[in-house]
């Protein structure tokens, strides 16, 4: 039997929960998230809290590409048997922003646009939405509000 690794740094729940890492489960508070009568939620946590991998596991779990998968991702879950109407209907965009850089101001601006068209290169690769012709355009904006 293999025993279970620390995830120590490991922010994607995928790997987590198919590379034999401990997982400490929290996808119960779906539905308490999907019940609150909130437009807007933030997680406002110390460092080395969880955030990531929570939003992480969100991903997964809204991400309609990721439909095919969801009882090898989420069966030995709670959510697992027990999963909301919400599950794997929407398409998700995902934002890191933990790396940019932020010693100078120029530097901060360029590195925030260029995580945004990350997010939006990944969404476009995720769903095959945009034409090449859009994300010429996206590529094109040096503006983060514009994007």
């Amino acid at each position: 039997m293999l025993k279970k690794k620390p995830p120590y740094g490991i922010s994607n729940y995928e790997k987590i929960v198919t590379d034999n890492f401990y997982y400490i489960d929290k996808t119960k508070y779906v539905e308490l998230l999907e019940s609150l009568p909130e437009d807007y939620i933030f997680f406002l946590r110390p460092r080395k809290f969880g955030k990531s991998l929570f939003v992480s596991m969100l991903s997964y779990y809204y991400g309609i590409e990721h439909k095919d998968r969801f009882d090898k991702l989420f069966g030995n879950q709670y959510i697992g048997s027990r999963p909301t109407q919400k599950a794997n209907s929407y398409y998700v965009i995902n934002f890191d922003f933990s790396a940019v850089s932020s010693q100078e101001s120029n530097v901060l601006f360029n590195s925030f646009n260029n995580k945004i068209l990350d997010a939006i290169r990944g969404f476009n690769n995720s769903y095959k939405c945009f034409e090449s012709k859009e994300m010429e355009y996206f590529e094109s904006i040096e503006d983060a509000p514009a994007l």
